[in-house]
């Protein structure tokens, strides 16, 4: 027998006591399909989720691709006509925090509202204001579920094709870099030029 380590076999530890467990899922899944009925059900004929943007995804890999966004951006909603502190009123998440990077996100997202007004039904709060033919529009409006205005992605995959000699030659890497470099110093260029430029004056002047 060797200097080797005794066999303490731990058995008998009573685990069954201490497991967690996880046969409530069914239930639970059950509860979570019942509470969103009696949510759609308590906020009809309104729209179960609030209307928002459409994003690109981040990265070269899936920036191609098109998804929801968390909430409209003020520049957006100025260019729909809808007001900052009224939209969430009318079922608009509104994200303070996201920047329009594009025009062509800017113009998407607006459309979006655009469409979503068109199809806005909005009873004012007092009953008194309120016409026949709005109250009749309000009773007969659909509850939508999901989004109220879908994502249309019009994106084409492009063609396979040859590459030509010209893209070739062509250094995608140092191109990015010399525009990178020129924007980051655009500045103490224009610092440069105008001091030669008003030291060249004053050289004239002084002749």
């Amino acid at each position: 027998m060797q200097n080797k380590q005794l066999p303490n076999v731990h058995f008998r530890k009573e685990w069954d006591l201490r497991v967690r467990t996880w046969f409530d899922q069914p239930g639970r899944k059950l509860s979570r399909r019942r509470a969103r009925v009696a949510k759609a059900a308590k906020v009809a004929p309104r729209p179960v989720e609030a209307l928002r943007p459409v994003v690109r995804c981040p990265t070269v890999k899936y920036n191609h691709k098109l998804r929801i966004g968390r909430g409209f951006t003020l520049e957006e909603l100025k260019a729909a006509g809808v007001p900052a502190k009224s939209a969430r009123t009318i079922g608009i998440a509104v994200d303070y925090r996201r920047r329009n990077r594009s025009e062509e996100s800017l113009a998407r997202n607006v459309q979006r509202l655009k469409e979503y007004k068109a199809k806005l039904i909005v009873l004012p709060r007092n009953a008194k204001n309120r016409t026949a033919e709005d109250v009749a529009a309000y009773k007969a409006a659909a509850q939508v579920s999901g989004q109220v205005v879908p994502i249309v992605d019009n994106y084409v995959a492009e063609a396979p094709r040859a590459v030509t000699a010209e893209e070739k030659k062509a250094d995608a890497f140092i191109t990015l870099r010399r525009v990178r470099g020129t924007h980051k110093a655009i500045g103490r260029t224009n610092k440069s030029i105008a001091y030669f430029k008003e030291k060249k004056e004053n050289s004239a002047t002084k002749k």
